[in-house]
């Protein structure tokens, strides 16, 4: 499985020897998903982003679009700027339904703005649902692409047969060619009210007039009734048969989900790792999250008998594997708290490590070094 992330930091007219359009258009016929990226604090549709959405057309259905960035903004200001998107999307992405955009800060970073915390949570969820999901309908996207296919193929017979149609049979077929390829969108709408088709079965007018220009209009094949009544049929008939053959099959095989990379091993996605959970919690906060339960560890600290107010790593040991975690995660929970790394844990080193006992208690990972926002404040210095 592919999927295709377009950022929109590039240049289409960068000398790159290809053509990037035409790339993204091959690359949006074989892939699952398409992921287009833009940056909430400076929010920005370039001519050259919309020529490449526009390479795109006819696979919207497999477009989704992320707000990346939004913790640098305010809730107020990220309404607007989400607004503003749709607004230039909506002009781009020629569609009936909406594009879906999740908004977040898709990195394990402090929020500098953390008051939309729960927001990004829940949206790194979906869009972590949604790519997870891919598997497990690819049957129903293979289907829907021949629909795309046989709806083009059809509206590509009615334009090739408008065109052969107002050819002269004797002279001026140059003239006459040129003028009909220059004419092409005006065919495009006779079509569409003729045979009520949508805007977006239509091919890339431009791309279609560039590829008309070589064409010999006088060989074109005179549209033949009973094989577009068979393409209508299959798609009124055919179609929704296998439509629900398909949701029959899908529904009765075993669940599937994207494995590999950063999916491997994870049921909460591989945005932030747990961003603001377990070793993460307080990360943007300016106290230290530690101190909210330290009254309670000093409390035991102090029964372990401290000298010059530390205590030896035998007396800690002896609290510490009440715990009943493995000597081995103890081990590492020791090396992280015991942060000026003397062999005694402080007051303040002792409530670390019953921290980082109770995350993963909490069936949270360690982290491999100590996170700067669980460093003890007294130690922040030594750093």
């Amino acid at each position: 499985m592919v999927k295709v992330i377009v950022n929109s930091k590039f240049c289409l007219n960068c000398e790159q020897g290809y053509d990037f359009a035409a790339v993204l258009e091959w690359f949006a016929e074989r892939v699952d998903r398409i992921i287009l990226l833009f940056d909430a604090h400076k929010l920005d549709i370039s001519d050259e982003f919309s020529e490449v959405i526009r390479a795109l057309k006819n696979h919207e259905d497999k477009m989704r679009v992320v707000l990346n960035k939004a913790d640098q903004i305010g809730t107020q200001q990220l309404m607007r700027v989400y607004g503003a998107l749709m607004w230039s999307l909506g002009k781009i992405i020629n569609t009936p339904e909406v594009v879906r955009v999740y908004i977040g800060s898709f990195w394990a970073q402090p929020l500098l703005v953390p008051d939309n915390r729960k927001l990004f949570e829940a949206e790194e969820q979906d869009l972590f649902k949604d790519i997870q999901g891919l598997p497990q309908n690819a049957a129903l996207r293979k289907l829907n692409d021949l629909i795309k296919r046989a709806r083009l193929a059809k509206v590509h017979a009615y334009i090739i047969t408008s065109l052969k149609k107002e050819m002269p049979s004797m002279f001026g077929k140059e003239n006459k060619k040129k003028e009909l390829i220059a004419n092409l969108g005006e065919i495009y709408l006779k079509i569409e009210k003729e045979h009520q088709i949508s805007p977006g079965d239509f091919p890339n007018l431009k791309k279609m007039q560039e590829i008309l220009a070589g064409q010999d209009f006088t060989k074109f094949q005179s549209m033949k009734p009973k094989v577009l009544e068979a393409v209508e049929d299959m798609l009124a008939n055919d179609i929704a048969k296998l439509m629900t053959l398909v949701r029959q099959e899908e529904a009765a095989m075993p669940s599937q989900s994207v494995k590999g990379g950063a999916f491997e091993g994870t049921m909460n996605g591989p945005f932030g790792h747990g961003y603001g959970e377990g070793a993460g919690e307080g990360i943007d906060e300016l106290e230290w999250v530690v101190g909210r339960d330290k009254p309670s560890y000093d409390e035991i600290f102090y029964t372990l008998s401290p000298i010059n107010g530390k205590v030896s790593g035998a007396m800690a040991k002896k609290e510490m594997v009440k715990s009943k975690l493995p000597n081995t995660v103890l081990g590492k929970i020791w090396k992280l708290a015991d942060v000026d790394k003397d062999g005694f844990l402080d007051d303040e080193e002792f409530a670390l490590a019953n921290h980082l006992i109770k995350v993963k208690l909490e069936g949270h990972e360690l982290p491999a070094e100590l996170p700067d926002h669980l460093v003890p404040p007294s130690k922040r210095q030594q750093e």
